[in-house]
C-alpha cells in the first residue's frame, strides 16, 4: 500500500493518512509539552524528548500526515464521500 500518489510532471504528492480527531490530539498534547516545557516542570533528558515528540505532534498535526503510521501501515482518517470524520 503507496501512501504517495503521483502527481504532476515527477511530483509526488503525499496522501493524508490522520484523521481530525488525531489532529486535534497531537496539537493538544503539542500545546501540553510546550507549556510544561516553558513552565520549567520537565528537565535534562525528559525536556529533549518532549521537546523532539511535541514538534514531531505539531507538524503531522498540521500537515495530516503521519509517517510513521505509513510505515506501519495506519491510517486514522476515514474518508465518505470526500469529508473526513
Amino acid at each position: 500500500m503507496s501512501y504517495f500518489c503521483f502527481h504532476k510532471e515527477g511530483e509526488y504528492k503525499m496522501i493524508k493518512n490522520v484523521g481530525t480527531i488525531d489532529r486535534f490530539s497531537r496539537i493538544f498534547l503539542a500545546i501540553l509539552f510546550a507549556v510544561l516545557i516553558l513552565a520549567g516542570v520537565v528537565k535534562g533528558v525528559g525536556l529533549v524528548v518532549m521537546a523532539v515528540f511535541g514538534f514531531y505532534f505539531l507538524l503531522t498535526g498540521i500537515v495530516g500526515f503521519c509517517a510513521l503510521y505509513s510505515l506501519v501501515g495506519i491510517q486514522t482518517l476515514r474518508r465518505k464521500a470526500g469529508i473526513d470524520f
